[in-house]
């Protein structure tokens, strides 16, 4: 099974390439694909493309290009947590991938784009697979929120869960490694590690080392998942 891995940024890439070396039955590319969704939509569709056609990807170093079209895309890296569901340190496995402000304002409250007539705002991971990779890595579960702005404030914190009640973990790229996997018919996970809390900005408090620590260690539990996992389908 071949796998491709989008990060933002190449500290959290080579936090998963150091889970991964050595891979077998499973063949994972991982790339940094830049920050924000249209980033991480446009890279990743890219990777897909040429992977697609055989040609090179645009994978680290040392790392030839997949033999086959992937059959899994996952979106990973790290993030700011819910508190009450991902503290500081944690890790997430999303069940769903959401544009958090994909929409727009209005007199009545905001109104997805969705709710406008233009689209989704939501990806599901494939449950089984969900489950099967957080019993594995010890991480929850919840909705994983795709941000432009990140949220620097109590009001700003408080307003995106009163709008997903279910939502676990902040970040800016998985909604669009979700929408570009779409398009090529193929199955995406998120996966986060924490390392902030939602809510007033205080880069003292984050702990990115800790975050990046756990993101290799829940990799490494991860490649055994995916070894067994059949990616036939896509909803199971």
């Amino acid at each position: 099974m071949n796998v491709l891995v989008v990060t933002a940024v190449p500290a959290e890439r080579d936090a998963v390439t150091r889970a991964f070396g050595g891979c077998d039955t499973v063949r994972c590319d991982v790339i940094s694909g830049g920050v924000g969704p249209a980033a991480a939509a446009a890279s990743t569709a890219r990777a897909l493309a040429l992977a697609t056609t055989g040609l090179a990807t645009t994978a680290p170093a040392g790392a030839a290009p997949a033999s086959a079209p992937y059959d899994l895309v996952i979106s990973a890296g790290i993030g700011g947590g819910f508190a009450d569901v991902a503290p500081v340190g944690s890790v997430v496995v999303a069940d769903a991938i959401v544009a958090a402000d994909l929409g727009a304002e209005t007199a009545q409250g905001y109104v997805s784009v969705t709710g406008l007539g233009f689209g989704t705002v939501e990806h599901l991971p494939p449950a089984a697979l969900v489950r099967t990779a957080a019993q594995a890595t010890g991480a929850a579960t919840g909705t994983a929120l795709t941000v432009s702005t990140v949220t620097g404030t109590a009001a700003r914190a408080a307003e995106l869960r009163a709008r997903h009640p279910y939502a676990a973990v902040e970040a800016m790229e998985g909604f669009g490694v979700a929408e570009a996997a779409a398009l090529f018919g193929l199955p995406v996970l998120e996966i986060r590690a924490v390392s902030n809390a939602v809510g007033p900005r205080d880069r003292d408090a984050w702990r990115i080392g800790d975050a990046l620590a756990a993101l290799s260690d829940a990799f490494g539990k991860l490649r055994p998942v995916l070894e067994g996992w059949t990616p036939h389908d896509h909803h199971g």
